[in-house]
């Protein structure tokens, strides 16, 4: 007679093959395949378990109707928008067409940038300009944490939607984890339109947790943008007690807050599925004052996600770096690379163009900077130069190319960012944008220190240098 474990056991070898051989048809890449594998196989039960959670791989269905999002952007953008003489950067036409064509991310015209590198230059700006909202304030935000900047940012929206301004926030369910829903209930009661990005509650949704909503947006009256790597939680400006946090955000202020806007309402609509798309979300934009030319610049806001059928923000990375002719400058709290990152840098660098990579001497996640190590090491021996910055954590996303081209948003140079997660960035064309971004990336180059001077880094002894190797062949699954 069989008995019970017998069977137990052999049907749970069954759903481990069955398992493996779902990896294997899904066609990802090789890496990524295998690595899935191995965790399924070599890791009873909780393997197979972390991969119904964080693997099944949403890229191929369809969240949103072709005919909502062309109510969601055509009819928007291309109805209620009109720009007179705008003219292309030839350099990069290929790279604005590619975002058009694949994103619907229009090009929009005469932007002014300011930068905020920590969060005590930001927060007090973004609640200047909360309490000056007229219209509308909209928000995007992996986490919205309820400490004490959340509480008091939470009290500004409050006291807007009491003055009748109509105020929507998105915030990230994961990221939001250990936020109480009291929290935002509290919200909600006081008039604050509050929705959570895609729920995970089970038994539904169970494997969309690896899918989260990581975008930073915020959109005041249709007139202000902001976009950046900042969350709104208080490390954000205190740092994490053991060490001051650096981060990049902009404001955005011109036309190119419609990219923005765009982002958001299409955000909104996959959340709480009410289709928005009225002509006072895009309102006429002037700026407050005349300003030389030289310092404005033309902007794309580009989105990618899993359910997208290609990675557009990657592709944007490979084409700037492979494209560029003097420098690369890339600022990343997390380098774990894709192929395609990681072969483009290597060529540049082959080629002659000075590239340069800033990420924190001290990361917050420690397993990933385990699996870092040996990418930081491959890139530095192809010419690049890796510098590990000492002054805090640093969480801030950029790169800058050839003072003409720079990008910032929410997206890691990491596999998660790429293809994992709900992303977003800002593209800038211009000297204006790209010379301030160069300036800062240069401030913290000086308090760096090349990776070529630490041996222990560089050169590491051999069992520390192989669980470096064991951890990075997970990488795809971080």
């Amino acid at each position: 007679m069989i008995s019970w474990n017998v069977i137990l056991f052999s049907v749970y070898h069954i759903v481990v093959i069955l398992a493996i051989i779902h990896v294997v048809m899904d066609n990802r890449q090789p890496a990524k395949t295998m690595a899935w594998a191995l965790v399924i196989w070599f890791v009873p039960v909780v393997g197979l378990v972390f991969y119904l959670f964080f693997g099944l791989n949403t890229r191929k269905e369809r969240f949103i109707s072709q005919r909502s999002l062309d109510q969601l952007s055509k009819r928007s953008m291309l109805e209620f928008v009109e720009q007179k003489d705008l003219q292309l950067p030839a350099d990069y036409r290929q790279l604005i067409d590619l975002f058009v064509n694949e994103n619907f991310s229009l090009p929009f015209k005469d932007n002014q940038v300011t930068v905020y590198d920590d969060g005590y230059a930001f927060f007090p700006a973004l609640l200047q300009e909360i309490a000056k909202a007229e219209s509308h304030i909209h928000i995007d935000m992996y986490i919205f944490a309820d400490d004490a900047l959340g509480c008091l940012l939470s009290d500004a929206l409050i006291d807007r939607a009491r003055q009748g301004v109509e105020v929507k926030l998105i915030y990230d369910d994961v990221g939001c984890w250990n936020v109480s829903h009291q929290f935002f209930e509290r919200m909600r009661d006081e008039g604050v339109e509050v929705v959570p990005f895609l729920p995970v509650r089970f038994p539904s949704f169970t494997s969309k947790v690896n899918y989260r909503n990581h975008r930073k947006l915020i959109v005041i009256d249709g007139r202000i943008g902001f976009i950046g790597g900042m969350n709104v939680a208080l490390r954000y400006v205190k740092g994490t007690g053991t060490q001051p946090w650096r981060d990049t955000m902009l404001k955005v202020e011109g036309t190119g807050v419609y990219g923005l806007q765009r982002a958001f309402l299409i955000d909104w609509y996959f959340c709480d599925r009410t289709l928005i798309s009225d002509r006072k979300y895009y309102p006429p934009v002037r700026l407050a004052q005349p300003l030389d030319t030289q310092s404005l610049s033309l902007s794309q806001t580009v989105t990618s996600g899993p359910v997208a059928p290609y990675p557009e923000i990657m592709q944007g990375y490979v084409r700037i770096i492979l494209s560029a002719r003097r420098y690369v400058y890339l600022e990343t709290p997390y380098f774990l690379p894709t192929e395609p990152v990681l072969f483009a840098l290597k060529t540049a660098s082959a080629a002659g163009v000075d590239v340069r990579i800033i990420v924190p001497y001290r990361s917050d996640a420690k397993w990933v900077e385990w699996a870092s190590r040996s990418y930081l090491r491959d890139v530095v021996e192809s010419g690049v130069t890796v510098m590990l910055y000492q002054a805090g954590f640093l969480h801030s996303k950029l790169l800058v190319c050839d003072d003409s081209i720079c990008t910032c948003g929410s997206t890691n140079v990491d596999i998660r960012s790429f293809e994992n997660n709900f992303e977003s960035n800002i593209f800038l064309y211009g000297e204006g944008a790209a010379r301030q971004l160069r300036e800062m990336f240069l401030a913290d180059e000086q308090q760096s220190v090349n990776l070529q001077d630490i041996p222990k880094r560089m050169h590491p002894k051999f069992m520390k240098r192989l669980w470096e190797s064991m951890v990075r062949m997970m990488s795809p699954l971080m």
